[in-house]
């Protein structure tokens, strides 16, 4: 009787089933992309500077992350002393070391 005021239903054609596969597969490639460009190359880094602070020794020349660069007179668990200037010592964290430099880099100290 009041079938004007409800529109009839009709059923879809069963072909949008191909679309959620689809969909699928491109989440899976934005995810493989996600990680061979972002967090492969991260893990990667941060291996190697996990390395580099576990092989850090009395008188290796260093630069930090600052840009301060010294030779280290001590090594600790967590932290090391670092001879910037004749003298002069400074005490900064083992995480902070951005690169070990070749031996002979600083001849001033």
């Amino acid at each position: 009787m009041l079938d004007f005021f409800i529109s009839s239903a009709h059923a879809q054609d069963a072909g949008g089933a191909g679309g959620g596969i689809a969909q699928i597969v491109m989440l899976v490639g934005f995810v493989v992309i996600f990680y061979f460009l972002l967090w492969r190359p991260q893990a990667k880094r941060a291996k190697q500077h996990k390395q580099l602070i576990a092989n850090l020794e009395k008188g290796d020349e260093i630069v930090i992350g600052g840009g301060l660069v010294g030779r280290i007179t001590k090594v600790s668990d967590e932290f090391l002393s670092m001879e910037v200037a004749d003298g002069t010592t400074v005490n900064v964290q083992k995480s902070a070391v951005a690169a070990v430099l070749p031996k002979g880099t600083i001849k001033s100290i």
